[in-house]
């Protein structure tokens, strides 16, 4: 294959060859647990250095091991502070065989793709691969807790999974913004979708070197980007995984890149806002509607309903009137910026042409590195500037890195000048690379898939309105009783992108595993609020609803999910 190809052909014939093999791609029953063998360390030691690049369903080069040693156990510990609340803690792991390794590129200009796998002594047959963030180029280990996990569940490497992760094909490095790997063609279809599928055969090809067997069912869990990633499984490998969970995920990618850009450009000048106002607006917010569940206790259940009851132009400043205690007029457009849909002037993939606004509640989530409010993901530090600066808010440090990096191919673009129009032919080959908005999800079904999308209601990082709209467009497509047999879509009131401002956590992978391989559909689940202190007790719970129902409190113990009940 000509490694020098446009991309969008490219990305084709990588996806119709993956289309060949996975089909051909099956797994073996359930046959309980395995074993490393009497020697763990040795056995260790004994994997291949090699795999050849034939193992991988997708043109590819080989991968390489780096390392591959006993990695021993490590306690549970808590960090007293970290970039998100589940990022504190560092979980008990078990011993364990870590293998380090890379998959050498077709295009020598191009980044290898790293990837982590973890081998347990005890192998219970399955996998789990872990999806990455942000602009990814970091090595995903695979000993995390999964994304909207309780803070007391053990880790799937603790229960007997394999696990996994990749950087996506790309490394970030100290000075360079993280989007610049994008003008590699190759890096960027390894970060669209190729490097997943890519370490998910290399590690399929690892277990049956470790245990003498493929895995009999493979999971994928991620969140943001991850969340993305899962969906895209789904979409172009629908043979590979029998289980996804997608955490609030960057869907419709390619409209967020100017969605975000076009909020932060309404608070240049006099829109930007102070932390002060911005909590003058949180205040209002919950005073039109936090009580319309039933219950003021800081958390807006009917979150779509507030976006209908609550009305910024009330907070405009009088005449003459000025300070924190009001919005001039140009951080009331700011607002109604924020919560407006961004309209593209022609279609993207799968037809998409409108990204939905942003909801309300939880403006003034208190910020630290990607946890918060507008203070971390709209607004930052200080108001935006050209080039973006790292106090930004992260949505324009982000969408306009993206949009120089990706789109215009030049970081020195003066992101204020973007026109869509202009750069038409660039943001198809684009979308059709990164939205995973495709609602044709058949093949997954059919052979067995199960999906859970989780959206955070709360998350400015990216409007959890796309879910919705997602959702709703794969059962256009299927037919809601096709649809409820294989996918299961939730959100999380008040909660922001990565698990702050309300409950939050639910026992995710054992409910999915339960449907895969029991055919038991999840039900009765809760979202819990647990403090990031051992032992980790349960603060409050709301029964986890399905779209479109939210928690509406009953009576009774308001820290307990039985006194709410799902409702429209």
């Amino acid at each position: 294959m000509n490694v020098y190809m446009p991309i969008f052909r490219w990305t084709l014939a990588a996806a119709a060859t993956a289309a060949l093999l996975s089909a051909c791609s099956t797994t073996g029953p359930m046959t309980g647990s395995v074993s490393l063998g009497a020697d763990p360390a040795a056995a260790c030691a004994r994997l291949g250095t090699t795999i050849p690049a034939s193992a991988i369903g997708l043109p590819s080069g080989a991968a390489s091991i780096d390392s591959a040693s006993l990695a021993q156990p490590v306690a549970l510990s808590v960090a007293a502070r970290g970039a998100t609340p589940a990022g504190r803690i560092t979980p008990a792991t078990p011993a364990h065989c870590q293998v380090l390794g890379r998959i050498a590129p077709l295009d020598p200009k191009a980044p290898p793709i790293l990837f982590q796998v973890n081998l347990p002594l005890q192998w219970n047959g399955r996998s789990v691969q872990y999806g990455g963030g942000g602009f990814n180029g970091t090595l995903i280990s695979g000993l995390g807790l999964i994304p909207a996990a309780r803070f007391d569940q053990p880790t799937p490497l603790a229960q007997g999974y394999v696990t996994y992760g990749t950087d996506s094909g790309h490394q970030n490095a100290p000075g360079v913004l993280p989007q610049a790997f994008a003008a590699n063609d190759e890096a960027l279809v390894n970060f669209a979708h190729a490097s997943y599928k890519k370490v998910r055969d290399v590690a399929v090809a690892l277990m049956q070197q470790a245990y003498g067997r493929a895995p009999a069912k493979l999971y994928f869990v991620g969140s943001s980007e991850g969340g993305r990633e899962g969906l895209t499984m789904a979409q172009r490998y629908p043979n590979d995984f029998d289980g996804i969970f997608s955490r609030v995920p960057v869907i419709n990618w390619t409209a967020l890149q100017f969605a975000g850009t076009r909020n932060g450009l309404a608070t240049f000048g006099e829109g930007w806002m102070r932390p002060a106002q911005v909590k003058l607006v949180h205040d209002a917010v919950l005073a039109s509607c936090d009580a319309a569940d039933g219950l003021a206790d800081g958390v807006v259940s009917d979150f779509a309903g507030c976006r209908t009851r609550f009305d910024v132009t009330k907070l405009r400043c009088a005449a003459g009137q000025g300070g924190d205690g009001c919005l001039n007029d140009a951080q009331v457009r700011a607002v109604q910026t924020l919560h407006s849909p961004y309209r593209m002037p022609f279609a993207l993939a799968h037809g998409v042409v409108e990204y939905p606004g942003w909801g309300v509640s939880g403006e003034a989530t208190p910020a630290f590195g990607p946890t918060g409010g507008w203070n971390a993901w709209w607004l930052g530090t200080s108001p935006p500037a050209q080039p973006p600066q790292p106090t930004n808010g992260i949505a324009w440090f982000y969408g306009s890195g993206a949009v120089q990096h990706f789109y215009a191919r030049d970081p020195a673009f003066d992101v204020r000048n973007f026109r869509p129009e202009n750069f038409a032919a660039r943001i198809a080959q684009i979308s059709e690379l990164m939205d995973s908005t495709n609602p044709d999800l058949t093949a997954f079904s059919a052979r067995g898939g199960k999906l859970m999308l989780l959206e955070n209601m709360a998350d400015y990082a990216q409007s959890p309105y796309v879910g919705v709209r997602y959702y709703e467009s794969v059962v256009a497509r299927m037919g809601q009783g096709s649809v409820d047999r294989f996918f299961k879509f939730y959100t999380a009131p008040g909660v922001d992108h990565v698990g702050s401002g309300g409950p939050a956590h639910a026992d995710i992978l054992p409910a999915l595993v339960a449907w895969v391989e029991r055919g038991q559909a999840p039900a009765g689940l809760q979202l819990l609020e647990q403090p990031v202190v051992q032992p980790f007790t349960v603060a409050r719970a709301r029964p986890l609803c399905e779209w479109p129902l939210w928690p509406r409190y009953r009576g009774g113990d308001a820290a307990q999910a039985a006194s709410f009940v799902c409702s429209k």
